[in-house]
């Protein structure tokens, strides 16, 4: 059976990990914080270690889900880092959301060391993980894509390889772009709905069947009007993500104002105390913002 490492049990990891444990592979996790390994060992099975390389050591393919470039960078490249410890042929496979240059420099580290690696960042929030319905976008080689496909079916509803290093960062900056301004619209459209004095349910069911309909509509609306925000992908990750967005736009020329908008709007939460609410909490922003002008006449 194909040996197995899994390093950063965070909401998205933990049960990513799980998932591959459920289809009967043993793993052996890393986690920053050992008392989230420990949990994780409650739940499933498997082996728990104190470096990311002790964890890699003998394993025939790495998985991994971390913060950002830097964190990313520390456990495949740092002295305890998973590179330095797989062997020639192994396999990495990267979920975190990262930049695509940090996909590229690890790409060519690996190849210096005959270890295959694949950018594979995830969409579906942590339902999605949860359920085993995610959609990864994958860049690297067509060998070691397929075969990584079918530890990633263990969680994963699609997968796709878009091309070289790198190609499934870009692919997740695309996602997030598209995310943002379909949530700003959302947000906006249910603001102006209450303001004109309309049932904003019986709005979204009427248009929810034509052109405006979206995954964001059929999964968020409700919560939004009952102004609850605890539901997935928090606005701090978001952020995260965006900055990464419009830092490579910045680099290949693409215009992207609603998205640097957006980003804008998205900080005004955090300045709400919002940082940990989830993505669709721009709605809050707005109704924030109209309580406070009500007040000011």
């Amino acid at each position: 059976m194909t040996k197995i490492a899994f390093l950063g049990l965070g909401v998205m990891g933990y049960p990513m990990a799980g998932h591959l444990a459920g289809a009967g592979y043993k793993l052996r996790v890393y986690n920053r914080t050992a008392s989230r390994a420990e949990q994780w060992l409650r739940d499933y099975a498997g082996e728990s270690f104190a470096t990311p390389a002790e964890a890699a050591r003998g394993a025939d393919m790495v998985f991994a889900c971390v913060g950002n470039d830097r964190d990313l960078r520390q456990v495949v490249l740092g002295r305890q880092g998973a590179f330095a410890a797989m062997a020639e042929g192994s396999l990495f496979v990267d979920h975190t959301t990262a930049s695509a240059g940090i996909a590229r420099e690890l790409q060519a580290a690996g190849r210096e060391r005959g270890i295959g690696f694949l950018d594979a960042p995830v969409s579906g929030g942590q339902a999605g993980a949860e359920n085993g319905a995610l959609t990864i976008m994958v860049g690297g080689d067509e060998t070691d894509f397929q075969r990584a496909q079918p530890l990633l079916q263990c969680y994963a509803r699609a997968s796709s390889l878009l091309g070289p290093a790198g190609s499934g960062q870009l692919c997740k900056m695309v996602n997030q772009i598209c995310i943002a301004g379909v949530v700003q619209g959302l947000a906006e459209g249910l603001h102006f709905a209450k303001a004109a004095g309309l049932d904003a349910e019986q709005v979204i069911q009427v248009i929810s069947k034509g052109a405006a309909q979206s995954w964001q509509m059929e999964n968020r609306y409700k919560t939004m009007l009952a102004g609850e925000y605890q539901h997935g992908f928090a606005v701090d990750w978001m952020r995260k993500d965006l900055a990464i967005v419009l830092d490579e736009a910045q680099h290949n020329g693409a215009l992207l104002p609603v998205t640097a908008l957006v980003d804008q709007f998205y900080s005004e939460v955090q300045a709400l105390g919002g940082g940990r609410w989830d993505t669709s909490s721009l709605f809050a922003r707005l109704m924030n913002l109209r309580s406070f002008a009500g007040e000011a006449d």
